[in-house]
């Protein structure tokens, strides 16, 4: 799969009040990309649509294939099986360890529980957080469950990931976790990696593709 987006004339918004208008690009199998924005201006709107949290108002939007327009549920559904989302706000389980919260696209999967147990072990040594495989989000700083989190949207080797703000509110040293990982996914992996962010890290060490969202309208830097 050459193209894993596919977005054309595509404009989106919320209860008839546009935010993204007539947006046109592509995104390739193993690129990097940064969309930065002020805030309000659609940068997570238009995250969110490449995992069909919102609709599209009108023009076309693929992702991995797969028609994002009118999709339905079972079809959804199956998309998310080849992506990995990591969310500003972590969105753990806080009833479930850490190591189960990792665990939990293998188990959407229906991986063995072998695999999951070897998976997310493997993934938590990789954040630095193995040691604390036992504990439950809610004991962790906010640094540690944003890595927890990535290491989930790593869990089932994903096509695409799709980070939201991923180092907003985080300290340096897991911000730089969390850089390396993204990263790695790319460089290793092949993953496709879109962020979603204030501003560029200078720190970051990858060719990567940066666009900018104005008055809702996409525009790449080249």
């Amino acid at each position: 799969m050459n193209n894993v987006i596919n977005i054309n004339s595509l404009s989106l918004g919320y209860g008839g009040k546009p935010v993204i208008t007539d947006a046109t690009t592509s995104i390739d199998a193993k690129d990097f990309v940064f969309i930065v924005g002020k805030s309000g201006s659609g940068k997570s709107t238009l995250l969110k649509s490449f995992y069909g949290e919102i609709d599209v108002d009108s023009g076309n939007l693929s992702v991995c294939g797969v028609d994002m327009k009118n999709i339905a549920i079972s079809k959804l559904n199956m998309l998310r099986r080849h992506v990995g989302i990591v969310f500003q706000d972590y969105r753990l389980i806080n009833e479930w360890t850490i190591e189960k919260n990792v665990m939990l696209p293998l188990i959407v999967n229906g991986f063995s529980k072998a695999i999951c147990v070897n998976q997310a072990q493997k993934l938590l040594k990789h954040v630095k957080l193995l040691h604390k495989a036992n504990k439950y989000p809610l004991e962790l700083s906010g640094g540690e469950q944003q890595r927890v989190a990535m290491a989930r949207a790593l869990a089932h080797n994903p096509v695409l990931i799709l980070a939201d703000e991923p180092t907003g509110n985080l300290d340096d040293y897991s911000s730089e976790v969390i850089w390396n990982l993204l990263r790695s996914a790319k460089e290793f992996l092949g993953t496709t990696v879109v962020v979603v962010t204030h501003h560029i890290p200078s720190t970051i060490n990858i060719n990567y593709r940066h666009f900018f969202i104005d008055e809702g309208y996409l525009h790449e830097i080249i």
